[in-house]
């Protein structure tokens, strides 16, 4: 008897431990999934047309050929976690530039993905006397959408807290081991890392002024053009540290990172892709903030501040760093030189211009002999002056009819000849005014025959007085 009750214990106990095997896989399974990437992320781009948003964004996605639509363009971004091998699709909403279709931001940007969302700001390069103008106009219609939707006010101090707390909490590549550990005395550490959690948080001066409770990105693109800038325009370093002293004091307004990038000569693309992965799915990221190149400037936020924008006023010499930005940064007066044209002659048509001639040596009866058939000139300048001109076929002047010739006779020759150049109208030519080569040699024909009767005339003549 005892042999057996020892069996049922022994397999009650490992049933129990089956049943404690499979809870401990359901409870791995169930842990592993919450940590899957999240979807129903997205990022929604801004900027004018020609900014650079589309092509910007195949760059991320790992297109080369990018096909730019109208209206809210969509894409995705494939994501994928090395470290969890798992991956997941990141949306992409495009505004169209033109202002007419804001109101198709709704679609891309709602009070249910509000906090799932991230905004990019885009500027180009190539036109940097815009860039401040098209900052504040997009972000000006950001805050008009925001103020359209359906937040209540504890949800929107929760978000704008939120935007304050990942400010704040900004800590430089390298010094979070010493946040770790404790050391607190290390002189790269900020303030803000050290404050007391319990009080009220302290912004820098002019930091988050403009809270709309969003994450933004600010990307300049196209900054391959600043070699063009300072090629044609005269730029120098002082304008473009100018330029980045402006854009920077915007980004920290509105609490947000700043990317310089060029598709061109891919410069920050890669980083960029890093970054807002880094700040979707929070994922890890190790670059600090770049700042050396002029072309692939990374400030993220939280790094920046109006002591580490001084630094950019120590180049610049020719105007104040504060002074309006579209008063040092012009858009270029392209002068055009004037184009002399010469006057366009409209030339008269080729069988227009015979019939004229032809009236007027039929109505002139060939009286006067300057009007003989062989001063008719090639050039549509001689129309006007019948007397004047070299024959048509030979290189010296025709004379004129000589002695016991009608002038019934060269009447007929002459009718015979126009009739024959105005009966080519379909002959090619290679002038429009000019009769082809074919009329050349007909004409050229006719007068030959002409001059051969006159000789044979004058020498019966010249028999008969013998």
């Amino acid at each position: 008897m005892g042999s057996s009750s020892d069996m049922k214990s022994a397999k009650s106990k490992n049933s129990e431990n089956t049943d404690n095997v499979w809870s401990s896989i359901l409870t791995e399974v169930r842990s592993n999934a919450s940590t899957k990437m999240p979807s129903g992320k997205s990022i929604v781009v801004l900027g004018d047309n020609e900014s650079g948003k589309t092509t910007l964004v195949a760059k991320l996605q790992g297109i080369e050929d990018p096909k730019k639509g109208c209206g809210l363009e969509y894409a995705y971004i494939e994501i994928r976690d090395e470290y969890r091998d798992d991956q997941t699709q990141l949306s992409v909403w495009v505004l169209d530039g033109n202002p007419s279709h804001a109101n198709l931001l709704q679609f891309a940007l709602s009070d249910k993905t509000f906090s799932e969302t991230v905004v990019m700001l885009t500027v180009s390069m190539a036109t940097p006397w815009t860039i401040i103008d098209q900052l504040q106009f997009w972000a000006g219609l950001l805050h008009d959408h925001v103020d359209s939707l359906k937040l209540s006010p504890d949800r929107v101090k929760e978000l704008r807290e939120k935007c304050v707390k990942r400010w704040l909490d900004y800590v430089e590549p390298g010094d979070e081991l010493d946040l770790a550990s404790g050391k607190q005395n290390n002189m790269n550490l900020s303030s803000r890392n050290s404050r007391n959690f319990d009080e009220e948080p302290i912004l820098p001066p002019n930091t988050l002024v403009r809270n709309t409770g969003l994450d933004i990105v600010v990307v300049v693109t196209k900054t391959d053009y600043i070699n063009t800038l300072e090629r044609e325009h005269d730029y120098r370093d002082e304008h473009f540290d100018f330029i980045q002293y402006h854009v920077r004091q915007f980004c920290i307004q509105y609490g947000a990172a700043l990317f310089y990038t060029s598709v061109k000569e891919d410069k920050n693309c890669d980083l960029l892709y890093k970054y807002l992965v880094h700040r979707i799915y929070g994922l890890p990221f190790r670059t600090p903030a770049l700042i050396v190149e002029k072309d692939a400037v990374f400030i993220p936020a939280g790094w920046d501040n109006e002591k580490k924008m001084a630094i950019l006023h120590e180049n610049i010499s020719s105007f104040k760093p504060d002074e309006y930005f579209n008063e040092v940064i012009q858009k270029p007066v392209v002068t055009r030189k004037p184009v002399n044209r010469e006057p366009e002659v409209e030339v008269e048509d080729e069988q227009k211009f015979l019939e004229r001639q032809q009236v007027l040596l039929q109505s002139s009866n060939l009286k006067d002999p300057r009007l003989s058939p062989g001063v008719l000139s090639e050039k549509p300048g001689a129309q006007n002056r019948p007397g004047i001109g070299k024959g048509i076929g030979s290189n010296s002047p025709i004379k004129t009819p000589i002695k016991g010739e009608t002038a019934s006779s060269s009447e007929r020759v002459l009718a015979n000849f126009f009739n024959s150049l105005l009966n080519k109208k379909g002959a090619s030519s290679s002038s429009p005014n000019r009769p082809s080569d074919e009329s050349r040699s007909e004409a050229a024909a006719e007068l030959d025959s002409y001059i051969n009767k006159k000789k044979m005339n004058n020498s019966l003549n010249s028999s008969s007085d013998c």
